[in-house]
């Protein structure tokens, strides 16, 4: 996968938004194109438009629900096989369709090439892996008695997409859909829509008409799928704040809900721990990536004993950060997503700076492009300051110290979320041990964000409802019903 992720460069086009154009991309219902107004699409990297794309309204979601309500009973019918057959074949087109994608991908997200090719070929296994599943079914079997508890499909399902990781996020929640039996109406963020565009035209080759729908608009059209009485889930990845105007304007028509929404990850590293590992995957996920990843460690506290260490090591790590065009091999880092976004994650450096902390900081040249903001890394921040309390979703990463073990686990089970946390050491049962006191849906162990489709993924507190990912996930995308009969 990395030799081709480097290769990929070579084969970019000349002009990635002629190419674009070039696709033609828009809203698919019922298997048909759906035009609609058009509106620019900024490329972060820049800031300059490389896009347009159709821009949705409310009849629009009327329409895609309407069609995804024709198609459910024949869908819904199909064996559970039948249905796995579909999603192996969209897995197959995501798959052959692979570099357009990824060229996408970098395109709307500004993100380096290698890191949205990476990002597809996750998407293509989450596809396979969820297809794979099975849901249990539950056998009641006594003297007069026999029953089954079994799981049906709801109807019609709304997907509201995130911007941060738009193809993987998205087809996750079109897997459990279809497999569970259900038809789905995608609503991919604003800022990245045009992924879910050219999937929507992929789809229309593997899916019956009105089965998988994709539309576009802003938030009135994810309100509008909220309360729709013909939606019958809404699955969201997005912030807390969102979600809980979904579970509001849901509560009308008592929908389901998966809900994975913020967090503010602690990481605890034990004094016994391997600063090298620890630097590595706090730079990669929390810095290089713009810290856009909602389960990025966004707290780091270090024991005083490896603190100099850790701390050198992700200097060094900062060193090497290099902005500019996703499409330009030497690019290493991520930009914000808009210039909103931008504002708000400096906002959290200046303040931590007038607050007296030490920012460790290498700006990028005057005059760099986009929406780019140099990692940096905070020290002398505490609880009680928005860096530390508030989710940052940004370059910039408190590094706290400690020598208690029971004090810093009562600073990281602090605050709303309850998305993830991990503690490091060299000692993996003393590690558990701590991470098992954790209040988060996962506890990672010497690494931190590892999500995998064959995993489930619970939530704690005000990071989520309900859960994602392995069988769970189609789960959440089904009703129980009970079939007794007297004997």
């Amino acid at each position: 996968m990395m030799q081709e992720a480097e290769t990929i460069y070579s084969e970019v086009p000349a002009s990635v938004s002629g190419w674009i154009a070039s696709l033609r991309l828009q809203q698919t219902i019922a298997n048909r194109d759906v035009a609609a107004d058009r509106r620019e699409v900024v490329h972060p990297a820049d800031g300059e438009v490389i896009a347009e794309c159709p821009e949705a309204k409310v009849s629009d979601v009327d329409a895609a629900v309407d069609a995804a309500r024709d198609a459910f009973p024949g869908w819904a019918a199909l064996s559970w096989s039948a249905r796995r057959e579909r999603l192996e074949a969209f897995a197959d087109a995501l798959d052959r369709n692979r570099k357009a994608l990824a060229f996408i991908i970098a395109a709307e997200t500004g993100r380096p090439l290698r890191r949205a090719w990476t990002e597809v070929f996750f998407s293509v296994d989450y596809v396979r892996t969820i297809a794979a599943q099975e849901l249990p079914e539950t056998v009641y079997d006594r003297a007069g008695l026999r029953a089954r508890l079994v799981h049906r499909p709801l109807g019609v399902v709304g997907a509201i997409a995130p911007w941060n990781a738009p193809v993987v996020l998205a087809v996750a929640k079109i897997a459990n859909a279809l497999l569970a039996g259900d038809t789905i109406v995608l609503r991919p963020a604003p800022q990245t829509p045009l992924s879910a565009l050219f999937m929507g035209q992929l789809a229309r080759e593997v899916f019956p008409a009105g089965v998988y729908n994709t539309i576009t608009g802003d938030a009135s059209v994810g309100a509008a799928m909220a309360s729709h009485p013909g939606i019958a889930k809404i699955s969201f990845t997005g912030s807390t704040g969102t979600g809980r105007l979904i579970a509001a304007a849901a509560a009308p028509t008592l929908k389901k809900l998966t809900l994975e929404l913020g967090g503010n990850d602690a990481a605890i590293v034990l004094d016994d721990a391997n600063p090298a590992d620890v630097a590595a995957c706090a730079y990669a996920i929390s810095l290089q990536n713009a810290g856009q990843f909602c389960a990025a460690i966004k707290r780091l506290y270090v024991h005083e004993k490896l603190y100099g260490a850790v701390r050198d090591r992700l200097l060094m790590l900062m060193e090497n950060a290099a902005a500019g065009s996703p499409f330009d091999a030497a690019t290493t880092m991520a930009p914000l997503q808009s210039q909103a976004q931008l504002d708000r994650v400096k906002g959290f450096a200046d303040d931590a700076a007038a607050r007296g902390c030490t920012v460790h900081q290498q700006p990028f040249a005057a005059g760099t492009k986009g929406y780019f903001m140099a990692p940096a890394l905070v020290e002398g921040a505490a609880a009680g300051m928005p860096l530390v309390d508030e989710e940052q979703f940004g370059p910039v990463l408190p590094i706290m110290p400690f020598t208690d073990e029971d004090a810093v686990l009562a600073l990281a089970n602090e605050g709303e979320y309850g998305l993830g946390g991990s503690v490091w050491s060299g000692d993996v049962d003393r590690a558990i041990a701590l991470a098992s006191r954790l209040e988060s849906g996962s506890a990672w162990v010497n690494q931190h964000g590892a999500y995998n489709a064959s995993l489930p993924l619970p939530f704690a507190k005000q990071s989520g409802l309900g859960m994602d990912y392995a069988h769970f996930g189609v789960l959440e995308h089904a009703r129980a019903m009970l079939i007794n009969a007297r004997v």
